[in-house]
């Protein structure tokens, strides 16, 4: 059978506003990187979708993102540096980290993308950046007029008149404070358009 059906039968009970988060593996292999000859392993984890604040306060770290990586832009269940950069902001007192790539370009977030407005208009890395190449993140570039940069910056975020975090639990998340500085309108006028779009879109299909 395929995925989608293997999904479809698997779990029952989940909450009305739920998330279910899907794992190919390489399957059971012999020890050592290779893992020639093993047949994937499918793994679906389900939950209710937990509830977030109004707004979102994030830090910028020093940590880097790699964007020559072989991995670059690709979500695998390799986590852990994302984990220890997320640790750092909770210690911060924030809920969310932004890091730049090695290249000192805006990336993205621990478990998000980045949108931000620059002179008027409403930016976000682009994918050569290394950033995650997110679902949301693609459902606003296609609802709403972006510009996909490389040459943002971390200071770019931190004096942005709007700024907003997207992933698949936050749908459109509006940023209040970056490093501790307020922005001036948290959500302002394109994050606002952004997250009525969004979900305008999710109102008229259940899979979008």
């Amino acid at each position: 059978p395929s995925t989608g059906d293997q999904v479809g039968d698997g779990p029952a009970g989940v909450e009305p506003l739920g998330r279910l988060r899907i794992t190919v593996t390489g399957g059971p292999g012999p020890l050592g990187p290779s893992g020639r000859g093993s047949l994937p392993t499918l793994v679906v984890a389900a939950g209710p979708a937990p509830t977030r604040a109004p707004t979102a306060e994030v830090v910028t770290v020093e940590w880097r993102v790699n964007e020559h990586s072989p991995l670059a832009g690709a979500k695998t269940t390799s986590y852990l540096e994302h984990v220890l950069v997320l640790a750092e902001a909770h210690r911060r007192g924030a809920d969310e980290a932004v890091s730049a790539n090695t290249a000192g370009a805006l990336a993205e977030g621990t478990g998000s993308n980045v949108f931000l407005v620059v002179d008027g208009e409403l930016c976000t890395p682009s994918l050569t950046t290394g950033c995650l190449r997110g679902v949301t993140r693609d459902l606003v570039l296609d609802q709403v007029p972006v510009l996909e940069r490389d040459d943002l910056t971390l200071h770019d975020l931190r004096r942005a008149p709007e700024a907003f975090l997207t992933s698949s639990l936050r749908d459109v998340h509006p940023i209040a404070r970056v490093d501790g500085q307020t922005l001036a309108a948290a959500p302002g006028g394109l994050t606002q358009h952004a997250a009525q779009a969004l979900a305008a879109l999710q109102a008229a299909t259940l899979d979008p």
